[in-house]
């Protein structure tokens, strides 16, 4: 067995496992399909088995290729973790750091100060994963996760980096057209901005039931977040937020929070960076701690919003009361 090729083909199983096509991997390497699968035909030559059931139209394991994908995957991340430590002992920052993301967060939140860290550790690169799935670190090799909201118990470690609240908000063009809401029972007469799909991020299913939904009205339906963001600010409703998504545009008087009676005010949770690793490596620090310090404490986005009153002229009385910045 040589063992590098042989490391060097289980890399690329795992890959093909996780993708469940040969091409995907392909473009992924710059390679050929034919040759990612020339590689699985050599492991499976060298272990005699049969890694996976191929069809034109599926790529399926086998037991045996499920048995190799459960271990080959703790393999590899031990290899990883091996290297990692070792090396960030005597290299400084530099090298490829995995990362994957809540796709509205990175952009608002990641990307803009890439340009920063960069400027210092000019031999980092970033591989940014910007995705609504729940990624696993291990399984996926990634050295960071990005995650907002409340964290299931596991086996990873978990750095809370920021704290997070829900805000109800609208467009002052909005409120001036339709009123200022003060109950949840006014809801019925507005128009609401919500997520798609209720999961465990919150909107306004989880918020005013199945029942209370049912009596107002939705303007837009959207399970990106930047897209219900520009959503309210453009005026067509009414919008449940984290604020680190509208926290600056609430600051700027772009948006304006809204305080409802009859609403059960959500408690803050978290951002969080997670890990496998229990040692930091040098560029994964650097990458956290860069990340904490420009946040800061508490977060700029929620700094930002110590704005005054502002007055709402509009058509009705209601709609020009003063309402608060902030709740």
């Amino acid at each position: 067995m040589e063992s590098a090729k042989f490391a060097e083909n289980l890399s690329i199983f795992v890959e093909v496992a996780q993708e469940g096509s040969f091409s995907a991997v392909a473009r992924r390497k710059g390679l050929v399909a034919s040759s990612v699968a020339r590689q699985i035909d050599a492991l499976e030559a060298e272990l005699q088995v049969t890694l996976f059931t191929r069809s034109t139209r599926a790529l399926v394991r086998t037991d045996a290729g499920n048995l190799l994908f459960e271990r080959a995957v703790k393999v590899l991340h031990d290899l990883k973790d091996v290297r990692a430590e070792v090396t960030s002992l005597e290299q400084g920052v530099s090298g490829l750091l995995r990362i994957s993301c809540l796709p509205a967060f990175g952009r608002r939140h990641v990307l803009p100060h890439l340009g920063s860290l960069y400027r210092k550790y000019p031999g980092l690169n970033i591989e940014l994963d910007l995705t609504e799935r729940i990624v696993d670190p291990v399984v996926e090799r990634m050295d960071l996760v990005l995650r907002v909201g409340q964290q299931p118990d596991s086996s990873l470690i978990a750095q809370r980096i920021a704290s997070q609240r829900y805000v109800i908000c609208a467009s002052p063009f909005y409120l001036r057209q339709y009123g200022v809401p003060r109950h949840a029972s006014e809801l019925g007469r507005h128009r609401l901005v919500d997520r798609r799909h209720s999961t465990s991020m919150r909107g306004w299913r989880e918020l005013l039931g199945k029942d209370g939904l049912q009596r107002t009205s939705l303007a837009i339906e959207c399970d990106d977040c930047d897209g219900r963001r520009l959503s309210v600010l453009e005026g067509l409703g009414i919008a449940l937020m984290p604020d680190w998504s509208v926290g600056l545009d609430i600051a700027k008087g772009d948006l304006i929070e809204l305080t409802l009676e009859g609403v059960t005010r959500q408690p803050p949770s978290g951002v969080y960076i997670l890990r496998a690793l229990p040692r930091l490596s040098a560029k994964a620090r650097a990458f956290s701690d860069h990340l904490i310090a420009t946040i800061g404490s508490p977060p700029y986005w929620q700094r930002a919003n110590g704005g005054p009153v502002v007055a709402l002229p509009g058509r009705s009385t209601e709609s020009s009361q003063l309402l608060p910045l902030t709740s």
